[in-house]
């Protein structure tokens, strides 16, 4: 499939990784839905900080993806679905799980069926690096087995699931994308490279993480996106699980080290308890394997780990968008 043309819905679009992937199919000659969270301060998230120019060749919906009505309505005419919208913070699932059970299973499922109903050409559900857990042989393909290591990872699990059965019930042309950690301009401030970068901005020399020790497979997000792209123009991917990964690991602590020599080389590490995962919870090993993506597509990582945080620390450091974080504040 050629997607230069087609009738496109990327629902969370208004997210760090959708608002990338909204731009790189306008880019690439897409006609762009943009399904964005409804909210009465008609912000439509990242997509706000896109040129003019640019948002005016979206059409953007606002909606509520654990509402079927609104998904239906939001998917008419649509030929591709790029399905991103979640609830991502491993932290907030920990007292707030049913909320992502509405959002990441049901949400899926009303993608699923719209999508059934609208005979859509082809659905890409995004899934998560978190469904495999702790790495039991590394580096983890798609065989891997599955380990809900927090509510957070167990409604991925679930969602993909359903994803599957839909494709073998009913012959809808799914493909499940599994990205592994996508690092990047506008990322939360949930996640560590965010939490580092603008806690050394803010002038902090003593920042405060979690555990240093666990290895993440990180991927720019430019990459990531060309990975959702190349997997979505790929006619044999349908059906398949397929990782979006450099096969590339380093600890967390090699991370934060490395941004701490680009922006303060004085400042140091205190590990905070508060930001610590349950020991049974917490993922110690990730590390993807890409062969099946390189084998159906020509995907290669453009970026290598210091190249992607130089270009985001180069982001956070314009006042604009360092104005939108908290650098003082542990964002679960």
């Amino acid at each position: 499939m050629n997607l230069r043309g087609k009738k496109i819905l990327v629902t969370g679009a208004d997210g760090f990784i959708g608002s990338h992937l909204v731009e790189a199919l306008i880019a690439h000659g897409c006609d762009v839905r943009a399904f964005v969270y409804y909210n009465s301060f008609n912000s439509w998230g990242w997509l706000d900080s896109l040129s003019p120019a640019l948002l005016g060749e979206l059409d953007v919906f606002a909606g509520d993806i654990r509402d079927p009505n609104g998904v239906t309505q939001a998917m008419k005419d649509c030929d591709v679905v790029f399905h991103l919208a979640a609830l991502i913070a491993i932290p907030f699932s920990y007292h707030s799980p049913d909320s992502y059970v509405d959002t990441n299973i049901k949400g899926t499922l009303n993608i699923l069926q719209a999508s059934r109903s609208h005979n859509v050409e082809r659905v890409l559900v995004t899934s998560t690096s978190e469904v495999y857990g702790t790495a039991q042989y590394a580096p983890i393909d798609e065989k891997h087995p599955f380990q809900g290591q927090s509510p957070y990872s167990a409604t991925k699990i679930g969602a993909d699931r359903l994803a599957e059965s839909f494709f073998r019930s009913f012959a809808t042309p799914v493909v499940i994308v599994r990205p592994f950690n996508t690092y990047g301009p506008r990322q939360s401030a949930r996640a560590v490279i965010p939490t580092v970068i603008t806690q050394l901005l803010a002038g902090e020399e003593t920042l405060k993480l979690g555990s240093l020790t666990p290895t993440r497979d990180f991927n720019y997000v430019i990459d990531t996106v060309a990975g959702f792209i190349a997997i979505a123009e790929a006619d044999d991917a349908i059906g398949q699980e397929i990782n979006i990964a450099t096969n590339t690991e380093h600890t967390v602590g090699e991370v934060a080290q490395i941004l701490i020599d680009c922006i303060n080389p004085a400042a140091t590490i205190l590990t905070d308890d508060v930001r610590l995962r349950p020991e049974a919870s917490e993922v110690y090993r990730l590390i993807g394997d890409n062969t099946k993506l390189k084998s159906l597509t020509a995907w290669s990582a453009k970026h290598d780990i210091r190249t992607g945080l130089i270009s985001t620390i180069d982001w956070f450091k314009q006042p604009k968008n360092l104005a939108r974080y908290k650098a003082w504040l542990y964002n679960v």
